[in-house]
């Protein structure tokens, strides 16, 4: 029986302000709902109607009210607000600011002219591949050899993420001594007397940090030993080596879905998309300290909306990063699962059907004109039909409509909201929800529509499985596009999908685990797909993220002896007296690390390089599986990252005739004392070989022709930074480039 992690859902529904939404209309006085995002808007409504719409303006009632992490944009001298507000600033960038805000003072805050949005939103999900199959991994690219001149060394490289194994051995250097996490902030740690944070406490120094020795969740994670261990690992004597695997680590230790259980009510909404922001700073102030360039990987994220509710935390990213600060994400998981139709104006309908084994469905409309949302419900006697027209819904008191009406003897009870699309004014957006108090599949097989030829319009599943059915099998219109992750569709963060080159590996048992998602570079099925929700392509890149292998926790192996992931290792091993795994996962959360790992070799080359100077390097460089294509696409993004080729571009000698980008072949290249270089073939030459080595100015410096032998040891001239390009041409498929840093 094979593993498969699955994601704990957060508690509350990606609808669930619609719950909220119920006293907006009798509590439209008692705040300005309208510069609120749906998450902040629940919450404030929430408050007032406990309060029988009571302010809670007292000294003692704002200490002892609940506070909230949010982002607020404000003009002006906003701090005299903030303090009559309760509030604390946690961190300003011009007009845009992290808060801390009383629960209660939410509404007073809203009513101030010098507000103009408050933000906030939590439901940051793992992003492991949860698609049926089975979960493997592989050494993070196993042979394919990483430039000898550049491993991260002087690159600081952050992660944040849950689950970490500080003791880990992949976190020293490859010899064991030096330990190599520099900085840990565990936004859940209890430990917080004396805490310079808002959230938790932070740890610095290997004393320190060892004698911690897991985040506050790291009984019970390991997601972010596995993501660590490909973007920055040694390898410990192993094959699993990850990508900068000499570079300093800073990491921070978040909330998401899986963890949410650790967190004090009392604390519920400190915890959110602005507190991460927080965790990212963190981590870019660690790497300024020291005077290191620094690229951070995320492997978390949650669904896009057209209610604008990442507009500042977005802002907000933009200023954090800048010149050697980049932040690499990934693009989610959801590539195999059908959430998305498209009615174009013209055509009368669209649409499919729709399982779930809850209690509700529901789906977000965006339409230009008017248009249906057609439900039929079939049985073995009967057909009953339920149509939510948008125009009712803007029609109603504040474009707000319940209704109740009755199908198969049942009631079923919808919900909807309409509001102006954030990205598109002449659009309108409405969320549509259908809930009966049951099991929704006793009302019969169901099917929706979006109906009204007149209408452009495009439909979002937000709840319940889109598939075909006998019963109607024209209604098949559902695609998996539109897939992209909050914050991988941000325009400035590298936006990471995954690629897929083996299809199964044996674990520690000695049992082979297959999961086939394509070879030699082939998208991985599950990997996210674009575009955007403002229609902007992603991902960007991507690079290995299906059966991957890195490090595991120790003090997850020994809380949990038993589970299921555990199949997945495919290695124990002892180090200071505790037992360690290298596990086997996959998704994009492995390719996020891995992308970040060729981009902190790059910021090893150019500390200087900006999110856009990386971008222009993935479009310049990256390899792309299928050539038919047109680049970049919403699959591929530019193709998969090549950390090597990308090297020769930023070094200026990707011009040189002659110098492949592709590391080289069938051939190890080995420094050694005296300007020489030793050159190792895979077999003996049986046909003459080309030796050249080039400076970086393109330079040609020595050239010279072997044969009849294995091994031969040539000498160089100085190189410019001691760095020259040796490239090889040889017997069968024996041809290759590669960076050798001269000793």
């Amino acid at each position: 029986m094979y593993y498969i992690k699955r994601i704990n859902k957060l508690r509350r529904n990606i609808l669930i302000f619609l719950f909220g939404a119920f006293s907006l209309p009798l509590l439209a006085q008692k705040a300005a709902y309208g510069k609120m995002s749906a998450w902040v808007r629940e919450v404030a409504a929430n408050h007032v109607a406990k309060s029988h719409g009571k302010r809670l303006a007292a000294e003692g009632d704002l200490r002892h009210s609940p506070l909230m992490t949010a982002f607020v944009r404000a003009y002006g001298d906003a701090d005299p607000v903030f303090r009559a507000n309760g509030c604390e600033v946690l961190l300003r960038r011009g007009d845009l600011y992290i808060v801390s805000i009383p629960v209660s003072s939410l509404a007073s805050l809203s009513l101030n002219p010098k507000v103009k949005r408050i933000e906030s939103g939590r439901g940051n999900r793992l992003h492991m591949d949860i698609t049926p199959g089975y979960l493997g991994a592989i050494p993070a690219y196993q042979g394919q050899s990483l430039p000898q001149a550049f491993t991260g060394r002087g690159v600081m490289v952050g992660v944040m993420d849950i689950g970490f194994d500080l003791t880990h051995p992949n976190f020293y250097d490859s010899t064991a001594t030096r330990y190599r996490i520099r900085s840990l902030w565990d936004q859940l740690s209890t430990d917080t007397v004396g805490s310079p944070h808002y959230v938790g406490n932070s740890y610095h120094g290997a004393e320190s940090l060892l004698a911690y020795g897991h985040s506050h969740d790291g009984l019970d994670q390991t997601h972010g030993t596995h993501t660590l261990g490909i973007l920055a690992g040694s390898g410990y004597g192993s094959p699993y080596r990850g990508m900068a695997y000499e570079s300093d680590i800073c990491i921070v230790a978040n909330a998401t879905t899986d963890n949410v259980a650790l967190i004090d009510t009392a604390d519920y909404y400190k915890f959110t998309y602005a507190t991460d922001a927080l965790g990212f700073k963190y981590i870019f102030d660690t790497a300024d300290s020291l005077g290191m360039p620094c690229v951070i990987s995320f492997s978390e994220g949650s669904p896009q909306d057209f209610r604008g509710d990442d507009q500042l935390y977005y802002a907000m990213l933009d200023s954090l990063m800048g010149p050697g600060r980049i932040i690499v994400s990934s693009a989610g998981n959801d590539g195999m699962t059908p959430t998305y139709i498209q009615k174009p104006k013209g055509k009368a309908s669209a649409g499919c059907f729709v399982y779930t084994s809850g209690d509700r469905v529901s789906f977000t409309l965006n339409s230009l004109g008017d248009a249906d949302l057609r439900m039929v419900f079939y049985t073995d006697d009967r057909n009953d039909t339920v149509v939510v027209s948008t125009s009712r819904i803007l029609h109603a008191a504040d474009s707000m409509l319940v209704d109740t009406v009755t199908v198969n003897g049942k009631d079923l009870y919808i919900t909807a909201v309409g509001y102006g699309n954030c990205y598109d004014p002449s659009r309108q957006v409405f969320d549509v929800q259908f809930r009966i108090l049951g099991r929704f599949g006793s009302l019969g097989e169901a099917s929706v529509e979006i109906v009204g030829a007149d209408a452009d319009a495009e439909m979002f599943r937000n709840s319940g499985y889109l598939l075909t059915s006998s019963r109607n099998p024209e209604l098949c219109d559902m695609d998996c596009s539109h897939t992209i992750n909050s914050p991988s569709s941000a325009p400035n963060v590298i936006c990471v999908g995954s690629s897929s080159y083996r299809t199964s590996f044996v674990n520690y048992l000695g049992e082979e685990q297959v999961y086939d998602m394509g070879t030699n570079g082939q998208r991985g099925a599950y990997s996210s797909e674009g575009p955007t929700f403002d229609g902007r392509i992603k991902p960007d890149v991507l690079a290995p993220g299906t059966n991957i292998i890195s490090s595991y926790s120790s003090f997850y192996l020994e809380n949990h002896p038993t589970a299921g992931d555990i199949r997945s290792d495919v290695a124990h091993f002892g180090f200071n007296g505790r037992t360690y795994a290298w596990n086997s996962n996959a998704g994009t959360s492995m390719a996020s690390p891995a992308a970040a790992g060729a981009i902190a070799l790059w910021l090893q080359a150019n500390p200087r390089l900006t999110p856009s100077d990386v971008l222009g390097i993935i479009a310049r460089t990256s390899t792309r599986y299928d050539k038919s294509l047109t680049y970049p696409n919403n699959q591929y993004g530019y193709g998969q990252i090549n950390a090597y080729a990308g090297l020769l571009d930023i070094l200026g000698i990707s011009s040189v005739e002659g110098i492949s980008h592709n590391v080289a072949s069938g051939v190890a290249v080995v420094p050694i004392e005296g300007g020489r270089v030793r050159i190792d073939f895979t077999e003996p030459l049986t046909e003459p070989a080309i030796i050249s080595a080039y400076s970086l100015s393109g330079k040609l410096l020595y050239r010279q022709t072997v044969s009849g032998t294995q091994q031969v040891v040539v000498k160089l001239p100085v190189a410019e930074k001691g760095i020259v390009a040796l490239q090889v041409d040889g017997q069968r498929g024996v041809r290759g480039s590669q960076l050798v840093r001269m000793r």
